[in-house]
């Protein structure tokens, strides 16, 4: 190895980034975030090359911040070889150059703020970010200097990045020359403003690290309450096992809210409020490419689970903070924390259900509505019953019995046969049924009374039931914004050492932060939700997270360590190779290439392909869908539109596996080419193959050919002897087992060498 660590010096000569651009200073700090975030170092550390003296801390650590300034004193101490960061994933760079942006702007506008000297060196940088602000500003926010107009200077204060939101908002309103409308309207400029300055100078710096986008989006967001706590204190990076770094860019106020003017308990008027779940709305690539949306969290919180949702035609992608690291994943496992969806079970199945249950339950007030219910109405019927026999009382006629009753009659018989014994008188009486009807009234009284409080107990148990239902109303309205904002259909996955792959063919790769969508022709919508997890189900506040995101499209196999792209480079009707494929810029990928290629556990994936007619897609060229074939050109051979389609390229993918690529394509005029071997002859008749699809074939087995001869060659150059053996043999037995496929068939390459 001591030979490849010679050679990668020596390449560091010719081998670097278009410098000139970036400062010293700007050069050395982009040194210390690659170094110091995990994520971007295990991706393009190593192609930042210090070759000055270790500065290390008394824990054995390297002094990021001695070496910072080493660089700056002597630049040539830094080698950035952009020709190997530009094949690293777009999202990386994007990470690498926000990192840096917001760096930038942070000294920006903390000089500004500061009053001092320092302010010279970032001026002509504060007064581009003046310039966008005041243009976004309303009226009432600005102010006339002499013959110019201004920011009013309390307006001003307003965008210095120590502030919490619900600092700016205090500070607003004690602007009484601002409605609460305008305070809303002066926030979402700063916002704006933010973003714009940060898209803009961190594709500037995307550019300078060799990334190429024809779409591009930077977007700083953060969720919560605006209060300023945990997460968003926490203004480092982790790494992956938990730790916080140091020395990265400060993000107080650098991270934008969605605003909206809010009524709240014991406020007369609508206030500002944030967002707890934020939404973001954006397009796909479409022309064939594909979209990828890189993910960065800061301000994480290790007791809540940060949560991101992409959702786009109804499906959703959900990505989730580990419990350990700030990383996302499709894995909703967090253990010792709080987790959006603990939240909604919490509110759909505790407190809603514990409502419900108090009003539909087994002794819920259903139940006691029901019983009063009954007795009420049973009351009813008996004073119904008792008022008509009262009344059937009252209609009956008064009698008067004259007939004296028997006791009477015996009492005057017995007189009579007493000597002595004088009469027994008798008054007839009258009949009223003067008790009965007492009784009956005070019957009637009280059922009238037992009546009124069952009806009493139905109106109360009613009232309650539906207190309770306008509660669990927008309690549902609460939980139905929790459920829409994580999304009906969520999008199953499978995954494969860190790389998630959903039911429609998108992606996300855990160790890049990436997510892809497919290549498709149109543009379509789709929408990034962040949300901020609340204290309570019901609570307004919420713990800050914040996040930026960039998207850009994509072309196929960018990430490529060996991208070798041949354009007509075959003379007409023949596959002969004569120029050297590999180049002295292909070196680095090369050395890469073996690395990888020694580690026997690393599988070696050869795809090689004869297409045949090719056509343009917009971006690339691939295998002809309707496979016509034109007798001539309709011009000359050299038209673009022809050329371009006699094509051949290799690609190197090294990620989780070594995916050796080889395609050729010819153009569609018909080829003169004739065969007189017969078992080619055969071939073409049993599978319908064209002259074109052989002569693509026979293209591609010679390019496998030259490119095995000459990796035989620079591993002996490159590698000690041991290590060239390993290589060169397992390269030797892979590529000489290999099959070309063509159309509908395939034939090994020896074979196909046989053939020819």
């Amino acid at each position: 190895m001591c030979r490849l660590v010679v050679f990668l010096l020596f390449l560091s000569s010719f081998i670097g980034i278009s410098q000139e651009q970036l400062t010293a200073e700007e050069r050395a700090y982009l040194f210390h975030i690659v170094k110091k975030s995990p994520i971007l170092n295990t991706s393009i550390g190593r192609y930042f090359d210090y070759k000055g003296p270790e500065v290390r801390l008394p824990n054995k650590d390297l002094n990021y911040d001695s070496v910072e300034l080493l660089i700056i004193n002597k630049p040539e101490l830094l080698i950035i070889r952009t020709n190997e960061i530009a094949k690293s994933s777009k999202g990386i760079l994007g990470e690498a150059a926000n990192k840096m942006a917001i760096w930038e702007l942070n000294k920006t506008l903390v000089a500004k703020h500061s009053n001092d000297k320092s302010l010279e060196a970032f001026l002509y940088k504060y007064e581009n970010f003046k310039k966008s602000l005041l243009e976004k500003l309303p009226t009432s926010a600005l102010k006339q200097n002499g013959e110019l107009i201004d920011i009013h200077p309390k307006v001003e204060q307003l965008s210095n990045p120590s502030l919490t939101l619900n600092e700016k908002i205090a500070q607003l309103e004690t602007m009484r020359f601002l409605t609460p409308n305008e305070q809303l309207l002066v926030l979402n400029a700063i916002s704006k403003t933010i973003n714009d300055y940060v898209e803009q100078r961190s594709r500037s710096i995307f550019t300078l690290l060799g990334g190429e986008a024809t779409t591009y989006r930077n977007v700083l967001v953060a969720a919560g309450d605006g209060s300023g706590t945990a997460g968003l204190l926490e203004e480092r990076e982790k790494d992956e096992k938990g730790r916080w770094n140091r020395g990265l860019p400060k993000a107080v106020g650098l991270f934008p809210y969605q605003l909206v003017m809010k009524p709240l308990p014991n406020e007369k008027e609508p206030v500002i409020q944030p967002l707890k779940i934020t939404e973001t709305n954006w397009l796909t690539a479409g022309g064939n490419r594909s979209t990828a949306v890189h993910f960065d969290v800061w301000g994480y919180n290790s007791k809540k689970q940060t949560t991101v949702v992409i959702e786009k035609n109804g499906l959703s992608y959900h990505l989730f903070g580990s419990g350990e690291t700030r990383f996302l994943t499709p894995d909703s496992s967090f253990v010792d924390g709080g987790t959006f969806q603990s939240v909604i079970n919490e509110l759909e199945f505790k407190i809603i259900g514990r409502l419900e249950d108090k009003i539909y339950g087994k002794r819920g007030l259903d139940y006691w509505i029901e019983f009063y219910s009954q007795e009420r109405d049973e009351t009813e019927m008996k004073i119904e019953k008792n008022e008509y026999g009262y009344s059937e009382m009252n209609r009956s006629s008064i009698v008067t019995k004259k007939k004296a009753p028997r006791s009477v009659r015996k009492a005057r018989k017995k007189a009579a046969k007493t000597p002595g014994g004088g009469p027994v008188t008798y008054q007839p009486r009258t009949v009223s049924n003067r008790k009965q009807k007492r009784a009956a009234e005070q019957s009637i009284v009280e059922l009238y009374g037992i009546y009124e409080g069952h009806k009493r107990k139905v109106a109360e148990l009613q009232k309650e039931k539906q207190t309770l239902i306008d509660q669990i109303a927008l309690m549902e309205l609460k939980l139905n914004s929790y459920k829409q904002a994580m999304g009906y259909k969520w999008a199953a996955y499978t995954v494969n050492d860190g790389l998630y792959t959903f039911e429609d063919s998108s992606t996300f790769d855990m160790y890049t932060q990436d997510f892809q969508f497919p290549p498709g022709l149109d543009t379509i919508p789709f929408e990034v939700r962040l949300i901020a997890i609340p204290d309570k189900p019901l609570s307004e506040s919420a713990d800050e997270v914040m996040m930026h995101m960039q998207l850009v499209d994509t072309k196929p196999n960018y990430t490529a360590r060996v991208q070798l792209k041949l354009t007509d480079q075959f003379a007409s009707d023949t596959w002969e190779l004569t120029n050297s494929l590999l180049q002295e810029n292909d070196s680095v990928a090369v050395l890469q290439f073996f690395e990888v290629l020694k580690d026997k556990k690393v599988p070696l994936i050869l795809i090689s392909r004869g297409n045949g007619v090719g056509e343009w897609d917009g971006i690339r060229v691939m295998r002809s869908r309707n496979r016509t074939e034109l007798p001539s050109y309709p011009n000359n051979s050299e038209d673009s539109l022809f050329k371009r389609l006699r094509f051949s390229e290799v690609n190197i993918n090294l990620d989780r596996s070594i995916q050796l690529e080889i395609n050729s394509y010819t153009d569609p005029v018909r080829s003169n080419l004739t065969f007189s071997n017969p078992e080619i002859s055969e071939l073409m008749k049993r599978y319908q193959l064209t002259s074109n699809d052989l002569l693509s074939a026979l293209r591609t087995a010679s390019i496998a050919e030259k490119l095995r001869s000459e990796f035989n060659v620079l591993a002996g150059r490159y590698l000690d002897r041991e290590t060239a053996k390993i290589v060169i043999d397992r390269l030797n037995k892979e590529m000489g087992a290999a099959k070309i496929s063509i159309g509908p068939t395939s034939i090994k390459l020896s074979e196909l060498n046989k053939l020819k």
